[in-house]
Formats: C-alpha cells, structure tokens, sequence
C-alpha cells in the first residue's frame, strides 16, 4: 500500500480518527484502513451486498459485513424497524435516516 499512488495523500492518522468518530469513510480512505489497495477497495464498493452507500461506507458496517460472509451472524443484522423506504441499506446509514 505504501507505493499505491491513489493513497499517497491520505493520512492514516486522518482516517484512524474519522473511524473513531463513526464518519463515513470514502474509497481511498477505506482502502488505508483497511490495508488493502485503492484497486481493491474500488472493487469492493461494487461488490453485491457491500455496505456501501452513495460512495462511501462506515467501518461498523463493514465490521458487520465481513462478519457476516464469515459466517458469524448476530442479532445487529436485524432491523428494529422494518421501513420499506432504508431497509436496504448498510445498518449504519440505516440509523441516520431513521434518526432525521
């Protein structure tokens, strides 16, 4: 990741404090936090089911996905509303349109 010219401007300290602060986390910053390549990243934001949304993606809710695929399912996976209008997107961009 470090010779990844796509990441050369982002700052990891930047990134670790946006998680910190549950912000949404765009490609570029993803691919940092998650050690992974801008390509990489890239992919995965078009991959069926990823929590992402509008382009970006919370960390929590990559936590949950990846958790999922392997296998570890819990109860956060369920929705306390069932609204037709968020129940398809990631839990965490869930929450904030429920919260408007």
């Amino acid at each position: 990741m470090a010779d990844d010219k796509q990441l050369r401007g982002i700052r990891l300290e930047d990134v670790l404090e946006k998680r910190r602060l549950d912000q949404a986390l765009n490609a570029k910053e993803f691919a940092v936090l998650a050690g992974i390549s801008y390509s990489t990243a890239r992919e995965w934001f078009h991959l069926s089911g990823f929590p992402v949304f509008r382009g970006v993606i919370f960390w929590q809710d990559f936590v949950q996905w990846r958790t999922g695929r392997n296998h570890f399912k819990g109860e956060f996976f369920l929705s306390p509303n069932d609204g037709k209008a968020v129940s398809n997107l990631p839990p965490r961009a869930e929450q904030i349109l429920r919260e408007a």
